[in-house]
């Protein structure tokens, strides 16, 4: 996916709107109007470059004067000690900016570095690496871009533009007497043919009655690789197939060589770490 303007715009406002408020009463008590300043955004660690277009919005939100120049292209590899961008303009504002520009490029620079790792990790395999719905609240698109800028596909984007039958929907409609292939030919006569429909399963035999009942793509969750490969060939092409549940970099090789098609990881957004970039002036 590609981050809108609009949607840049929102969320930095928002950001803004919690940091800045109403001024920020050090900078403007201390630092007098007419101060211009120069600063670089440098690594200072290896990373995967990622959200200089939303830090220049940062700073162009807190005053247009503010000029920031990208010295990489987003999903550049590049080293510590590498300086990816430079900002100049009122001493002010760029001392305004400062923290919201650098937790939302930390953020996401954190976010497109562990992707690649894990898109590194199944090189050579046909198993592409899915994002999950696990973000922070508010900050999906930008998380979700920074997965695609290191290399990972985005699974749906929300709840409104996908269907997935997992575990829970199953439980309910159990409970009312509606079998799997059921509960797959009621939301397929639901929504139609122009709407994938997944389903997650946990064993080779759900796997297999959910692909004879029509599903588009079938969740094959916390199997092992003997599971992986056993289910893969009961499902045998009528489904695309997706594994997931607490894969991690040290297990996700064998998982890729099970021949699913995608391996969704949570952990790309709920556990990335902010890398360590400094705004040096």
């Amino acid at each position: 996916m590609d981050l809108s303007l609009h949607v840049i715009h929102d969320i930095v406002a928002r950001a803004l709107a919690e940091d800045v408020g109403t001024g920020d009463l050090t900078s403007m008590a201390a630092v007098p109007a007419e101060v211009r300043a120069d600063a670089a955004f440098v690594l200072r660690e290896s990373a995967v470059v990622c959200g200089l277009p939303v830090a220049h919005a940062v700073f162009t939100a807190v005053d247009p004067a503010l000029e920031l120049h990208a010295l990489l292209p987003e999903g550049t590899h590049a080293e510590a000690g590498t300086t990816i961008a430079t900002v100049s303009g009122p001493a002010r504002g760029l001392l305004s900016g400062e923290r919201v520009a650098l937790n939302l490029l930390q953020r996401m620079c954190g976010i497109a570095t562990l992707t690649a790792r894990y898109v590194e990790a199944v090189r050579g395999t046909k198993a592409r690496i899915l994002d999950t719905r696990k973000t922070t609240p508010g900050l999906r698109a930008l998380e979700k871009y920074a997965v695609r800028v290191g290399g990972g596909t985005n699974h749906r984007f929300a709840l409104y533009d996908g269907v997935m039958l997992k575990d829970n929907h199953l439980a309910i409609l159990a409970a009312q007497g509606f079998s799997l292939t059921d509960a797959v030919r009621r939301v397929r006569a639901s929504v139609g043919p122009m709407v994938r429909v997944e389903v997650e399963v946990e064993s080779v035999g759900q796997a297999a009655v959910a692909a004879a009942a029509g599903a588009d793509m079938i969740l094959l969750d916390n199997m092992s690789p003997d599971e992986l490969r056993a289910a893969v060939a009961a499902i045998a092409g009528r489904a695309i197939t997706e594994a997931s549940g607490g894969i991690t970099l040290s297990t996700i090789r064998a998982v890729a060589e099970s021949g699913v098609d995608f391996i969704s990881v949570g952990a790309l957004t709920h556990s990335a770490r902010a890398l360590d970039i400094g705004l040096d002036m």
